[in-house]
């Protein structure tokens, strides 16, 4: 469709809303087993999200776009620098909900105009199936590790979708090409991966570092490495990539700053500093506290003892998440004796338990 390269849009495929109706066992199945964690909003509800005609019984056709976001440089170097800090490819550039959604009602009210029916967007944020949808409209497959892939684009699409109650000519469904590889399953950190196709957001670094509100599980800590937002693994290691394509769009593209952050920088954000330094970016919306803990666990990864300068500061930190973050850092950082006299500050009167948690499993170690 002209009027949607026009606007950006890399990929677009038309679908009918019934032909995801398969991927409804998948998402039962991930819901019982509990694998989405406290992401409450994939449990509210489901059926909306399992059939799109219960989201909206008018929709007659679903069109499905995708805006490549290819990353200049290979996400898998950067985790060797490891007092720089690793954001995903995806959270580098502007929020890519605002770029895209703004896009996606332009060519709505287009197709509402020529088609005379009713539209609706949704981009992310609604009980959508995106990535079935993709499938069925021909986009691509969803792969091994349950994300999009692409032949032309590799794992590297922004989805946006446009239901429409008209009735659109339909494309043809993808079919799987994952065959033997089982890379990105291999790849994972924290084995997220129960089998081929399913996962266990449970264990997902990106849940761990975007999703989860508190303390991240010490089993998963010295996996995390220097991931402070998300993690590209799975996909960076999809042998598909190499049809991949550098993404075009300029506001979509890893600012200079968010590349390879310097861990200790990061350290020293406070709230100001942090929404400055984040505006327009998806890794606002965690918030400062969440993002110094991930940025304490990464410099607990750091094996470089400099860093522990920027750690003891953060012990009197007014945030309980960051102080007991900051805590086992100190206790991964310097030697015994040092920690037990470091951490101490860090446990006043009216301390949050998870801090003398923390406190305690460091004095243990």
């Amino acid at each position: 469709m002209r009027e949607a390269e026009t606007l950006g849009f890399d990929c677009i495929g038309v679908t009918d809303p019934a032909r995801i109706s398969g991927a409804a066992k998948y998402f039962r199945e991930f819901l019982d087993a509990g694998a989405h964690g406290d992401m409450d909003w994939l449990a509210a509800q489901p059926e909306r999200r399992m059939d799109p005609r219960v989201l909206w019984p008018g929709v007659r056709s679903i069109i499905m776009l995708g805006v490549n976001y290819g990353p200049a440089e290979d996400p898998l170097a950067l985790l060797a620098k490891r007092t720089c800090g690793a954001i995903s490819a995806y959270a580098q550039g502007d929020d890519y909900h605002d770029v895209i959604k703004k896009r996606l009602k332009t060519l709505a009210r287009w197709l509402a105009a020529e088609t005379g029916e009713e539209v609706k967007v949704f981009i992310d944020t609604a009980a959508v199936m995106e990535k079935p949808l993709a499938q069925a409209a021909g986009l691509g497959w969803q792969g091994k590790h349950t994300n999009l892939v692409s032949r032309e684009f590799g794992s590297w699409l922004f989805l946006g979708a446009i239901f429409s109650a008209s009735d659109l000519p339909l494309d043809k469904a993808d079919t799987d090409h994952c065959g033997s590889c089982n890379a990105c399953q291999e790849i994972c950190p924290t084995a997220a991966f129960p089998a081929p196709y399913k996962l266990d957001a449970r264990r997902c670094i990106s849940y761990l570092t975007i999703e989860n509100k508190g303390p991240i599980p010490h089993e998963f800590r010295k996996s995390i490495g220097n991931r402070i937002y998300g993690c590209d693994d799975c996909l960076a290691v999809c042998p598909w990539n190499k049809f991949a394509q550098e993404g075009r769009e300029a506001k979509l593209a890893a600012r200079t700053e968010l590349r390879a952050p310097s861990l200790a920088e990061l350290a020293r954000l406070d709230d100001a500093a942090f929404r400055a330094l984040f505006s327009k970016s998806p890794v606002k919306r965690i918030g400062r506290d969440r993002f110094i803990r991930n940025v304490l666990i990464a410099i607990g990864n750091a094996d470089d003892v400099s860093l522990a300068a920027e750690v003891e500061r953060l012990l009197d930190d007014a945030s309980p998440l960051v102080r007991g973050a900051a805590v086992w850092a100190l206790s991964q950082l310097v030697e015994r004796r040092r920690f037990d006299a470091l951490a101490a500050k860090a446990l006043d009167a009216e301390a949050d338990e998870d801090v003398r948690a923390e406190w305690r499993s460091g004095t243990a170690a």
